[in-house]
């Protein structure tokens, strides 16, 4: 029995797509008898390898970002076979929306989000063409789907007619490094990346659907009653973030939205829990993992209430309408008033938080290749 776990968004991507890769990968190992192979592309001078995983057997393809995707979407569309490169595969799982054309093994695909249907305006060009037209044998190729919450769902069986019992969500959970921080180590990091008493958070790449720009404008209302109000950026440049930059510009808020540069896993769960509040203001999220690390580290968490967000913040987060600015300067309003209200949100955060685990999370995602082989993968699941 040979599982391949396609992981090119684990050594290739760093936040998002990545995180869950690594981390689904490390989870299932425990329960294997049999380490999984993992497949992947690899660009030079960008791909890393995951750590915890160096005795994996490896299946490597020396192909960039672009031709490697051309590549696997010209295979599905003129049904070519490419069972070649997985050589005795008893079961091939994409951890991103990239899904080998494979005639004689069976295939789990994880569809993470939406986006470029839902949001079309605020993806790249070319991807959005490409996933526009990929997706759709993507999702009808694979002999199971795995989306990571009930609103990616929703969507799939929405826009692509996917029967909902070829779909199981499988939640994402926080690393379990995230949990509340010692005072000695929020004042390193507070100390080491310059951030201030009183901050609101936001954690994510930097793209139109984050809407910080609505956020910032937010921000300089909040500040007319907090005035040491601040917000830390801890994200990189993802598309299309010029707006972003122009709205801090227009609004003259350079000296009030912070930018501490890279942050490394380590020091987040800190970084978090130095913040007043950590903010999830998104128009749309597949997961949004933010809001439960957040909530791990007993950070409070406010957010908006689109898409899979309240799935994830339950009755523990405070939210507010997405594009509705007011609802978000009266809800950030709100908790920034109530001591009480805050610590009562810190208190109940770990606990909402560890609802969601990355050990549940092999356990649900074994249970789908089970369904798909003759024999299992593992027999110790409970």
């Amino acid at each position: 029995m040979t599982l391949y776990l396609d992981v090119s968004a684990g050594v290739n991507v760093q936040a998002g797509l990545g995180r869950y890769s690594r981390s689904l990968t490390r989870a299932l190992l425990p329960y294997l008898e049999t380490p999984p192979t993992l497949f992947y592309n690899q660009i030079r001078g960008r791909s890393q390898p995951i750590e915890g995983v160096a005795h994996c057997p490896s299946r490597v393809i020396p192909m960039g970002y672009k031709p490697w995707r051309l590549t696997v979407w010209m295979g599905q569309a003129l049904r070519l076979n490419f069972q070649r490169l997985v050589p005795n595969a008893s079961l091939f799982h994409a951890h991103e929306h990239l899904l080998l054309p494979l005639r004689d093994t069976p295939t789990v695909l994880t569809v993470h989000d939406l986006i470029f249907k839902l949001f079309p305006e605020h993806h790249k060009s070319l991807n959005h063409i490409f996933l526009n037209r990929a997706m759709p044998l993507f999702v009808k190729r694979a002999d199971a789907i795995i989306t990571i919450s009930l609103a990616s769902k929703r969507d799939l069986v929405t826009h692509y007619n996917v029967p909902p019992e070829k779909i199981t969500v499988v939640y994402e959970a926080a690393a379990p490094d995230f949990a509340p921080p010692t005072p000695e180590a929020i004042a390193r990091v507070r100390q080491h990346y310059q951030l201030p008493e009183n901050y609101l958070l936001v954690v994510g790449t930097i793209e139109p659907r984050k809407n910080y720009s609505r956020l910032v404008t937010a921000l300089m209302r909040l500040r007319e009653r907090h005035i040491d109000l601040k917000l830390v950026v801890v994200g990189r440049k993802g598309w299309l973030y010029d707006e972003f930059f122009q709205t801090i510009r227009d609004l003259q808020a350079e000296e009030h939205v912070i930018f501490p540069g890279y942050v490394p896993d380590d020091d987040l769960p800190a970084v978090y829990g130095a913040a007043t509040i950590a903010v999830m203001p998104s128009l749309y999220e597949g997961f949004g993992l933010p809001v439960l690390e957040a909530m791990a580290c007993g950070t409070p968490v406010v957010s908006s209430d689109a898409a899979s967000l309240p799935e994830l913040g339950g009755e523990v987060a405070r939210y507010f309408a997405p594009t509705d600015l007011e609802a978000m300067i009266d809800t950030l309003q709100s908790v920034l008033d109530d001591d009480t209200l805050r610590q009562e949100m810190s208190a109940a955060g770990p606990a909402q938080a560890a609802r969601f685990s990355w050990d549940r999370t092999a356990q649900e995602t074994l249970a789908v290749y089970n369904k798909l082989v003759d024999r299992p993968f593992s027999n110790s699941l409970p």
